[in-house]
């Protein structure tokens, strides 16, 4: 799988996401209005709005981005081994944490660096992300702009989607396949459930980067493991 494939032209992300506002109580009421309405669809049994406010991170309209962490990885010269530089953008102001995204991005894209690859970035962190810059009144970088485009001319890879072989039916944690692949697990102190807390509460911006950085090395050695090196 993907044994031909450019690791180098590839740029790795992770992106950390937390509610809007600290708590359901926090909200204006003209939003808390709008998350009851979105709660009805949540709602298996008898939590309330307030309980349910706990998954507003993963919707984009009640959510915000944290914490984007990008990786890359390049041959050490002379060898055949490859190396990685990771680095995280971080920031309370979601706004200029996108700005600075964005530029970085941009720069990648030019520098031919086109392909995005995250695990269940398709359904997730790509879309995540290029709703939250719009909302933010940003422009929209051309990776992440798939309107318009062929399948074939989205240079988006997704460790999760490729798992599936074109299974529909089952979701696949990195932590899950880091073990089948005998990965060092990405979740070792901290899962996505606690990443609220480490914002909102610890406000902890340094281990909820790290905690990133880590993710987004594993779905590089993820790919690399998938092109059976």
């Amino acid at each position: 799988m993907f044994s031909n494939l450019d690791f180098s032209s590839i740029l790795y992300l992770d992106i950390e996401t937390v509610s809007s506002y600290p708590g359901y109580t926090r909200l204006p009421n003209e939003v808390q209005l709008l998350w009851s309405s979105k709660a009805q669809k949540l709602r298996r049994e008898k939590e309330t709005d307030e309980e349910l406010y706990k998954k507003a991170g993963i919707y984009a309209e009640f959510g915000k981005v944290v914490c984007v962490s990008i990786g890359y990885v390049f041959k050490k010269e002379d060898t055949d081994s490859y190396c990685m530089k990771i680095k995280s953008i971080s920031n309370r102001s979601e706004a200029e944490l996108l700005t600075q995204f964005v530029s970085v991005l941009n720069s990648f894209d030019k520098a031919g660096k086109r392909t995005l690859c995250a695990h269940n970035g398709k359904e997730f962190d790509f879309p995540f992300l290029a709703r939250r810059i719009l909302i933010n009144k940003l422009p929209l970088p051309d990776t992440l702009n798939i309107a318009g485009k062929k399948p074939w001319e989205i240079n988006h890879l997704d460790t999760m989607v490729l798992w599936k072989f074109g299974d529909f039916k089952n979701y696949t944690s990195l932590r899950l396949l880091a073990n089948v692949f005998n990965l060092p697990n990405p979740k070792q102190e901290i899962s996505g459930e606690d990443v609220g807390d480490m914002f909102w509460k610890e406000d902890n911006l340094e281990k909820l980067s790290l905690y990133c950085m880590q993710d987004v090395l594993t779905v590089a050695q993820l790919l690399f493991c998938y092109a059976g090196k």
